[in-house]
């Protein structure tokens, strides 16, 4: 159920959806089921427990999930956020509220400490109070946010101290977005973030961890898709001409060049003219086969290749090409940060954002990626792995 987004409160919207979701993981729970008894015999179930097994908890599970969303639906069990600011970070804020079932909280005010001109709702403005820490706990505040365009000599220090000691959390605008997001607002970015900021975990220990689980997962992957790999290098083959593989240099850790291998999935004279493009939506260049490895990503397989030879992780941001790397470091901020971890074949932008092609969409991207590099753990790349399963079954952002 994790690994179809029953568990993401930005992918399951509707209740045909869930309902679909929810069969898709007791699917893929009895395939799982089948291969472990296929390999460990004697943990083989009657079929008449399994299948009254199944009926039952499907029934349960569909008939919670209707509950819970309902319940969900409530403002009064979201959390009740105050906002000191009235600018353009409040502006985002009220922008995440608005997100339907997925904002899991309502603001009950923005307080006016700004002399830039409010980008909220000019009725939802407060003037500060006298005691913060006393107005927060008679609205039933659950959390203070500071989100003020210039902080310097604006923050209300003590009232937010004495607040802070009174129970009601405070919290920076960066780290409530990040929060709230699962991605870093790039708008709002200062370079002392990278250094002053909890995260980016990058000891010995760690990179040992990490580059044990790439082998491990890689070598399965490998193992267990090598029938289907066979299958697809036949019929590229067989559609048009030219090699099975596609070969393109790519940007890894430090910046450094690597040979990327994927499954070819355009017309072997793509780039005739010499020019790198953009893969846009509805490609004429790619192949009928094409079309259908990109969507089910086994065009993405042979990667695992690059991941052995240690050029890049089974979790991370994706690679792109040295003229894509420079045109996009030159329009964006930080983008070479995201180079300081091995690229990946899957990775947090991926599961979160549709396929990228402008520099629009690699800006967003990178700000998945950044989330990623600071809140790396072997926990996080795992379920990131697991949760790749509902990108391949729903083809989210292919082309």
């Amino acid at each position: 159920m994790f690994s179809v987004g029953l568990y993401n409160w930005k992918i399951s919207t509707g209740y045909s959806d869930i309902a679909v979701r929810i069969i898709s993981s007791f699917v893929i729970g009895y395939l799982t089921y089948v291969t472990f008894v296929y390999v460990i015999s004697y943990i083989r179930l009657p079929p008449t427990v399994i299948l009254f097994g199944m009926f039952f908890s499907l029934v349960g599970i569909l008939i919670l999930r209707l509950i819970f969303v309902r319940l969900t639906k409530w403002s009064n069990l979201k959390s009740r956020v105050l906002v000191l600011g009235t600018g353009k970070q409040a502006a985002r804020i009220v922008q995440l509220e608005q997100l339907g079932h997925a904002s899991r909280f309502v603001t009950t005010g923005f307080v006016n400490l700004e002399s830039v001109k409010p980008r909220v709702d000019q009725n939802r403005i407060i003037d500060m109070p006298d005691d913060l820490a006393d107005y927060a706990l008679k609205q039933d505040v659950d959390e203070v946010v500071v989100a003020l365009e210039e902080r310097r000599g604006q923050v209300p220090l003590a009232p937010l101290i004495n607040t802070r000691l009174r129970g009601v959390s405070v919290t920076d605008y960066q780290t409530f977005c990040e929060r709230v997001q699962g991605r870093i607002d790039l708008d709002a970015l200062r370079p002392s973030w990278f250094f002053q900021s909890d995260g980016f975990r990058r000891s010995g220990f760690h990179r040992l961890i990490k580059r044990t689980v790439d082998i491990v997962l890689s070598l399965v992957l490998l193992i267990f898709t090598m029938p289907l790999l066979l299958l697809t290098m036949i019929l590229i083959r067989l559609e048009s001409p030219g090699g099975a593989f596609y070969v393109q240099e790519r940007v890894g850790l430090g910046g450094k060049p690597f040979t990327l291998v994927k499954f070819r999935s355009m017309r072997n004279d793509a780039e005739k003219n010499g020019e790198a493009q953009w893969a846009q939506k509805g490609d004429a260049r790619v192949t009928r086969i094409g079309a259908l490895i990109r969507k089910s990503r086994i065009d993405e397989i042979p990667q695992v290749i690059n991941v052995l030879k240690g050029d890049m992780s089974f979790v991370g941001p994706r690679p792109e090409r040295p003229v894509f790397v420079d045109l996009l470091a030159a329009e964006i901020p930080f983008y070479q940060e995201r180079h300081s971890v091995r690229p990946g074949i899957t990775g947090w932008a991926q599961l979160n954002y549709p396929y990228g092609a402008s520099a629009e969409d690699a800006r967003q991207k990178l700000q998945y990626d950044l989330y990623y590099i600071k809140y790396f753990s072997i926990i996080f790349d795992l379920s990131i792995v697991l949760q790749t399963f509902r990108v391949v079954i729903w083809s989210d952002g292919a082309r």
